[in-house]
């Protein structure tokens, strides 16, 4: 489990991430949020567990996902057109 300064990544929440990552699958609602750097849409939208946590997802984006991943809309659906890492790999 991802954690930051106290604040963890909801377990139920990774495995959506890790399919973003891995093939591009695009997540739900809030998870696109957080991928496009969209924190007023993030905030919205989150439960009150994903707004808690809001600073771990941040910084697990920022270590852990390569930014050609993540950073707006664009680079999202690019992305997921590539296959994810593994079509970025491939």
């Amino acid at each position: 489990m991802f954690q930051f300064r106290g604040k963890r990544i909801p377990e139920r929440m990774m495995p959506d991430i890790e399919r973003y990552v891995k093939h591009g699958e695009i997540p739900g609602d809030f998870l696109q949020a957080v991928i496009c750097n969209d924190l007023q849409e993030a905030v919205a939208i989150a439960d009150d567990e994903s707004l808690d946590s809001l600073p771990a997802y941040a910084k697990y984006f920022y270590n852990e996902v390569p930014s050609p991943a993540w950073g707006s809309h664009e680079k999202m659906i690019a992305w997921a057109d590539n296959g994810g890492l593994l079509g970025w790999e491939g």
